[in-house]
């Protein structure tokens, strides 16, 4: 049987990701990471992998030579 060791809660992809809940809802109800339901439960439930791939191509767009934009002069 296997286990639900790869997947995590929306609060605990939240604290792994460093962004507030709401902010994960949204990108789940938008498309942006998928997303599995518990079936017992029917909670939602994040790849821990697909998390992790999305920090990758942060570090990748931060890294990868993007000009950081200029804040105003007000």
């Amino acid at each position: 049987m296997q286990k639900l060791d790869g997947y995590l809660t929306l609060n605990q992809a939240a604290e792994f990701l460093g962004v507030p809940v709401h902010t994960l809802k949204n990108w789940v109800a938008n498309g942006k990471l998928p997303v599995h339901r518990n079936p017992i439960n029917n909670y939602r439930l994040l790849k821990k992998e697909n998390l992790e791939e999305l920090l990758a191509e942060v570090e990748q767009s931060v890294h990868g030579g993007a000009k950081p934009r200029r804040k105003s002069s007000k």
